[in-house]
């Protein structure tokens, strides 16, 4: 399966492209990006993990996400092996709003904080796909080969999400789908003082 159509299904599913403005910050704040890149690896495992225990009863849910936090967990080693390459150097970093800002408006009750949980799991990954694939006509061409192959790694996990969150629906997966994608599409095109792996349109860069 080539690039197009691994990406098509992912550009399908979200409701905006990443602005241009965040991809010409890229190539003058590689060092930030890739850094927080691991950071965003450590978390979907993170992510994952949490769900695991929480949801111990559900063994499907446990099957697949226990595959995708071993993958993500190997990615962030694989980005702090190209950041100490580069030179770079792995140090902590305040987040962005983009998660904080999904999880804000997620249900708090059962069983819908679950389904809720798996749609803002979609879509970041999904966001992440888009990312990896726009900016491999950013950087230079070894980090471009990279962000090609976690495009191919990863585009299955936004269904796999997706997946999980329609097999525990409450009957309104689809009018929650549309609810998130809306702001998330919100988050990715409002100005964003940080510029983040998964940030807004930049304003004023600083770590």
């Amino acid at each position: 399966m080539n690039e197009i159509q691994l990406i098509s299904p992912v550009k399908e599913f979200l409701l905006c492209e990443t602005p241009q403005a965040w991809l010409e910050k890229a190539q003058e704040n590689l060092a930030l990006l890739l850094v927080d890149h691991a950071h965003c690896e450590k978390k979907a495992a993170s992510t994952g993990l949490s769900l695991i225990y929480r949801y111990s009863d559900k063994t499907e849910l446990l099957k697949m996400l226990s595959q995708l936090v071993r993958e993500e967990m190997l990615h962030f080693e694989q980005v702090l092996d190209i950041i100490e390459k580069r030179g770079f150097e792995f140090i902590p970093l305040s987040a962005s709003t983009y998660a904080a800002g999904l999880h804000a408006v997620a249900s708090k009750e059962e069983p819908q904080r679950l389904i809720d949980q798996l749609i803002i799991g979609a879509i970041i990954e999904a966001r992440s796909c888009e990312r990896f694939y726009a900016l491999s006509h950013y950087v230079d061409e070894e980090l471009a080969q990279y962000y090609r192959f976690l495009l191919k790694s990863e585009s299955r996990h936004f269904e796999d999400y997706l997946s999980l969150a329609r097999k525990y629906d409450m009957g309104d997966t689809d009018e929650r789908i549309v609810f998130f994608l809306e702001k998330e599409k919100e988050l990715i095109e409002s100005e964003d003082e940080l510029y983040r792996f998964h940030s807004g349109v930049p304003v004023i860069i600083r770590a």
